[in-house]
């Protein structure tokens, strides 16, 4: 049979299972691609050239909602002993001895980018939600689409005030290259009230999404109630805290009512929102435009425990999976996230598989291109091969065995091939 490294012709492909999603497995299904969208589903033989993949499961492509790809030209991920706080000085550390050694670190973030793009894309990742330090170039010819999240930081007026005009330039070039943005607001341990109440309303000026990462330690909960502790040490090493003129902080529960403000707002981690039933029933009362992003494996090595999702769900919130980084996790695979859940009897395979695709779409505000498939809708597609027999294609494509074998976008293949 013919290798097929690219598919810009119409192509009908026949698999043991397809997985729209939305709908049932179908068994002895197909794919019909024409134009880089799909023109049709079904079940059987279909008429006219059809490319058979065997016992392979066709899914649609893999939504990583939240990630970092700066970080992905480390080798392993940065120690995790000593929590957040621990975690982000050492981070910073790193970014500190990069730029004293003379690296040339707009060189080093292209080709981090760039490799972080390529992982991606042979994990079966079609869509992304990056989170950006500044207006890096995310285009990739043939790679995955990309959200990418302007993030801003700032504690004192003077931090405040080159942040704020660093976001509008940005905001500015990004949208003049035709970048698919978003903003977001890093955390409520790095964003004082005042900035983060500008860059929303930036958001909302321009209606884009927000994105931050919120009740993620028990020490950010700390900082916020009291201004002490761990988290306050930590800004205090690292030169952000000035002790003549404090920050002001905001509450977790008063960032959920600003996100809401924003056509659409996305919680990263909420590890213990749980604990904050304020936090909680606000984002619950604004689910019609706010979802959470987990992170299970980063989640797992920073609080040593697997996200809340019974919680978000029982409170009727969507949830999406992202990868955070590889500073924080081995590698950028979404379905490695989806087999931490399930393992711990958080969620199904059905349910796993959901939010990472059609959830983390929605999160994204890409609905209407990605997550399922259904004719009309991008030709995005996750082709996996299962190592043996099998009953539950569910089961099978979240099985450590089994194997990506091609990624489809715009019906185009970006990672892999099929025979």
């Amino acid at each position: 049979m013919t290798e097929i490294r690219s598919c810009t012709t119409p192509i009908t492909l026949r698999s043991r299972h397809v997985l729209p999603i939305a709908a049932d497995p179908i068994e002895n299904g197909w794919v019909r691609i024409e134009r880089g969208r799909i023109a049709a589903i079904g079940r059987g033989h279909p008429s006219g050239t059809v490319h058979d993949l065997g016992d392979a499961i066709i899914l649609p492509g893999l939504v990583n909602a939240h990630t970092h790809l700066e970080f992905s030209d480390l080798d392993r991920p940065l120690p995790a002993g000593g929590g957040l706080p621990a975690w982000i000085e050492r981070v910073v550390a790193m970014r500190r001895s990069g730029a004293a050694s003379g690296i040339n670190e707009a060189a080093r973030l292209r080709a981090a980018i760039a490799s972080g793009l390529k992982q991606s894309s042979a994990a079966g990742v079609t869509a992304i939600g990056e989170i950006a330090t500044a207006a890096h170039p995310m285009a990739a010819a043939g790679g995955p689409l990309v959200r990418v999240f302007r993030e801003t930081l700032g504690l004192s007026s003077v931090a405040m005030h080159a942040a704020r005009s660093s976001l509008r330039r940005d905001l500015d070039r990004m949208s003049a290259e035709g970048t698919c943005t978003g903003v977001s607001p890093h955390a409520p341990y790095s964003v004082a009230e005042a900035l983060g109440r500008e860059v929303v309303s930036e958001a909302v000026r321009r209606r884009l999404p927000v994105m931050m990462h919120l009740a993620e330690s028990r020490d950010e909960a700390e900082l916020l109630a009291t201004g002490g502790g761990a988290f306050r040490t930590m800004l205090e090493q690292l030169g952000a805290w000035q002790p003549d003129t404090p920050p002001r902080f905001l509450p977790v529960a008063d960032w959920i009512t600003l996100l809401a403000k924003a056509p659409r707002g996305v919680v990263v981690h909420g590890t213990f929102l749980p604990e904050d039933q304020t936090a909680l029933s606000r984002l619950a009362r604004h689910r019609d435009r706010l979802c959470v992003v987990v992170c299970p494996r980063t989640t797992l090595a920073l609080s040593g425990r697997l996200p809340p999702v019974e919680a978000f769900r029982a409170a009727g919130i969507r949830v999406a999976i992202g990868t955070d980084s590889r500073a924080s996790n081995p590698d950028l695979s979404v379905l490695a996230e989806c087999r931490a859940l399930v393992e711990g009897g958080v969620v199904s395979p059905r349910e796993a598989l959901a939010m990472a695709t059609r959830h983390g779409a929605w999160a994204l505000g890409f609905e209407r291109r990605c997550g399922m498939l259904a004719p009309g809708r991008s030709a995005d597609l996750a082709i996996v091969r299962p190592a043996g027999r099998y009953e539950d294609p569910r089961e099978a494509v979240l099985d450590p065995a089994t194997q990506i074998a091609a990624t489809f976008h715009r019906g185009r293949v970006i990672a892999g091939t099929i025979s």
